[in-house]
């Protein structure tokens, strides 16, 4: 087994590497004059089982391509196998039709991941778990939940006076699977109405959450304005405070000055996205590491072990 990483997530790359007892392998990803992508492999990989750790955030066109090179390059290098680890699988809010005329983004992507030359893939809490179905290849979705519900059991020594909340009705699955791991505790929705790309309006919050110390939990925190007005909205009906938990903290824009700004009392995401400077050095951000969950995955898949028992 072999782990290799391109330039989106360094920090998680070394982090798993040191997990597994390894270092990262040796290549050299780097650009032309004119920006186009160049990998050289740097050590032999022939017959090796090949994972390459690669998040495909901002800027996301230039992630996905040093990706979809390094697969071909590990495939024409005679791999065994190549895993294509993609903590943040970027373009996955595009997984339908919403309206006419427009693609379906994930399922081209999965697409060009499959024709590259990758034989699994390995992913972290995909923005509808459909989008498994689009690759023909076996792909494993991760969840971070279990991660979010010990170090909400370490911080919140009270139980009873939790009760996690979805911030929409998509994501009621993934609450109520936190809500199961925190002693069946309490859930509510937040019901809201969004107008257009990146704009919501709150019209509601379904439950009763008075007094309690409520845990927003969703998947992706793009512009940080669902969240904002999800907080507002909780502590409006009488919550006593409310904390956020995201898997992918994208946090483009003035997000994180928002967050900053917000009635939240903290934003926890996981690092399946590298921190900027600006995320370090927020006041109310904290970066909840997911290097154990996934080592432990690509140790399981390279020893053809189960996943899914991670989460059992």
């Amino acid at each position: 087994m072999k782990l290799f990483a391109g330039n989106s997530n360094r920090q998680l790359a070394d982090s798993v590497a040191k997990y597994l007892g390894m270092s990262v392998g040796r290549a050299n990803v780097r650009r032309f004059a004119d920006d186009e992508i160049f990998v050289e492999i740097q050590e032999n990989v022939r017959g090796e089982d090949v994972f390459i750790l690669q998040s495909t955030s901002r800027p996301a066109n230039d992630h996905l391509m040093e990706m979809l090179i390094m697969i071909d390059a590990f495939r024409r290098s005679s791999a065994r196998r190549i895993t294509a680890v993609l903590p943040y699988f970027g373009y996955a809010r595009q997984d339908r039709r919403a309206q006419g005329r427009t693609p379906i983004s994930a399922k081209l992507v999965a697409n060009l991941i499959t024709e590259a030359g990758a034989n699994r893939v390995l992913t972290l809490d995909l923005h509808a778990g459909q989008i498994q179905g689009f690759f023909d290849i076996p792909t494993d979705n991760l969840y971070a939940v279990p991660v979010m519900a010990r170090d909400i059991r370490v911080r919140h020594k009270d139980m009873s006076s939790i009760m996690v909340v979805s911030p929409d009705v998509g994501g009621v699955v993934r609450a109520r699977a936190l809500a199961k791991r925190l002693d069946d505790s309490l859930l509510a929705i937040v019901d809201k109405r969004r107008e257009r790309p990146g704009e919501s309006e709150v019209m509601n919050v379904i439950g009763d959450v008075a007094g309690k110390d409520c845990f927003l939990i969703d998947d992706i925190v793009d512009s940080g304005g669902t969240l904002c007005n999800a907080a507002d909205a909780i502590l409006a009906k009488g919550a006593r405070s409310v904390t956020a938990y995201i898997t992918h903290g994208v946090l483009s824009g003035s997000a994180v000055a928002r967050i900053e700004a917000s009635a939240l009392t903290e934003l926890v995401t996981t690092d399946s996205i590298q921190p900027t400077a600006e995320v370090n050095a927020a006041r109310k951000i904290r970066v909840l590491s997911i290097t154990d969950l996934i080592g432990e995955a690509v140790a399981r898949t390279a020893h053809e072990q189960s996943v899914s028992s991670l989460f059992d």
